[in-house]
């Protein structure tokens, strides 16, 4: 059998547990259908002779997973448009944290790639240490010291500014 066949055998199973991780058949169609997509592009990262259902499984649970964090950090983000009725600009209050956030942009861009990455998905982007060294296909240690180099050389810049 080939490997879209196989998963075109469990098709009705992922679509399942996607529906129960989601608790909305809508949503988990969607959440499906990414997991389809994602599993067809890393297809040569899956190892025949292993349980296709649980590397779906997982790839789909990473996905929910994702979904939720996304969800949550958009919900923090983004208040609800009567929240901003009744805010006022507090005039030089307003101009010190644009000129502070203004010192932090330019700080970041001084920084090498490799710890404005680390930075960004650690510190902005809330992800754990496991899963941006993951992402940047780095050892752990390698990503702890480029956090540690990268918050050296932010203290470093922005004492500067200050």
């Amino acid at each position: 059998m080939s490997f879209e066949s196989d998963l075109l055998a469990i098709l009705p199973r992922l679509r399942r547990f996607a529906a129960s991780l989601s608790r909305d058949r809508a949503d988990g169609d969607d959440l499906c259908q990414a997991a389809l997509e994602k599993a067809l592009r890393a297809r040569d990262q899956w190892q025949p002779g292993t349980r296709l259902d649980s590397w779906m499984y997982r790839i789909m649970r990473n996905l929910w997973i994702d979904e939720g964090r996304s969800r949550q950090r958009a919900a923090r983000t983004f208040a609800p448009e009567e929240a901003g009725e009744h805010v006022g600009h507090a005039g030089d209050r307003d101009m010190e944290a644009h000129v502070m956030l203004s010192d932090v942009d330019r700080a970041m861009h001084a920084l090498p790639d490799e710890q404005r990455e680390a930075i960004a998905l650690v510190l902005v982007e809330g992800l754990s240490y496991k899963e941006a060294a993951e992402v940047l296909g780095v050892p752990m240690g390698t990503l702890t010291s480029r956090l540690v180099r990268g918050r050296g050389a932010l203290i470093e810049l922005l004492g500067e500014a200050a």
